[in-house]
C-alpha cells in the first residue's frame, strides 16, 4: 500500500512539472478590401473633351489602375440640366467614351472598363432645369 501512495505520489508530482500544451495559433489576419477609389474630370460648358487638368487626374487613375489597385473600371458621364434631356445623354455618352479613349492610350484595358453616360441624371448639385454648373459636367472614373 505504502507503494500505491508513493507512486501515485510521484505520477502527481511528474504531472504537475509538465507544461500545459500551448494555445492554437490565432487565425491569419483578413486582407483588407480597399474601397473603391473616384477620380472626377470636369468638362468646359457643352465640350466632350479633356484638357490638361483632367489629363493629370486620368494619368492618376491609370497609374492606380496599373498598380493593382482596380480589376474594374467604371467610367460615367453626366451633364448639367441646360440643354433638353436626349442632348445631354448624348454628350455624357461622348465625355465617358473621350475619357475612356484616354485612358486606353495610358494602358488600361478596354476589357476592364465599363463605359456609360448618365446625362442630367444624378447630380452632384441639384439645380433646377436649363442652370449650367460646371459640378455637374464631369466623368467619374471608379476603380
Amino acid at each position: 500500500m505504502k507503494r500505491a501512495v508513493i507512486l501515485c505520489c510521484s505520477m502527481l508530482a511528474l504531472a504537475a512539472c509538465v507544461a500545459p500544451a500551448a494555445p492554437p495559433p490565432p487565425p491569419p489576419p483578413v486582407p483588407a478590401v480597399a474601397a473603391p477609389r473616384t477620380f472626377t474630370v470636369y468638362f468646359g460648358w457643352n465640350r466632350s473633351w479633356v484638357g490638361p487638368d483632367g489629363l493629370a487626374i486620368l494619368h492618376e487613375a491609370a497609374k492606380y489602375y496599373k498598380a493593382g489597385g482596380a480589376v474594374a473600371v467604371q467610367i460615367t458621364g453626366y451633364t448639367d440640366t441646360s440643354g433638353s434631356a436626349r442632348y445631354n445623354l448624348r454628350l455624357s455618352e461622348r465625355r465617358a467614351n473621350h475619357v475612356a479613349m484616354q485612358l486606353g492610350k495610358m494602358g488600361v484595358p478596354w476589357s476592364a472598363m465599363v463605359v456609360s453616360g448618365h446625362g442630367e441624371r444624378d447630380l452632384a448639385v441639384g439645380t433646377p432645369d436649363n442652370v449650367r454648373d460646371p459640378r455637374n459636367r464631369r466623368v467619374t472614373i471608379v476603380e
